[in-house]
């Protein structure tokens, strides 16, 4: 059974930190590209950052110099550290999993960046 659990979402003021984990089962994670996107109340869905499987990785020009990701490929899990967050920064953020033929979605987790 595949599952993408994500982790690591909460309420934080503007400035500050946060860190997402997904953790993946299921299929043979080293060799999917995973990515972290986020969508925000009255929004699409929009790609963050990501990561292929030998850790080239991209990224929204919003996020460029405060998000880093990163895998960890024999924990099977994903990471989005996020620093110096924004008002605008808050939604629900959801790991992907896709190799070109199949593609896996987590169920989320909101991050709320507000005083």
């Amino acid at each position: 059974q595949v599952r993408l659990v994500e982790s690591g979402g909460g309420l934080v003021q503007p400035g500050g930190s946060l860190r997402l984990s997904c953790t993946a089962s299921g299929f043979t994670f080293d060799v999917y590209r995973m990515s972290w996107y986020r969508q925000a109340p009255g929004k699409e869905r929009e790609l963050v950052a990501g990561i292929t499987w030998d850790r080239r990785t991209n990224y929204i020009d919003s996020v460029k110099g405060r998000f880093t990701i990163s895998r960890d490929n024999a924990k099977n899990m994903v990471y989005l550290q996020m620093n110096s967050l924004k008002p605008e920064d808050t939604a629900v953020y959801y790991c992907k999993a896709n190799n070109g033929n199949r593609i896996y979605w987590g169920q989320g987790t909101q991050v709320t960046v507000s005083s």
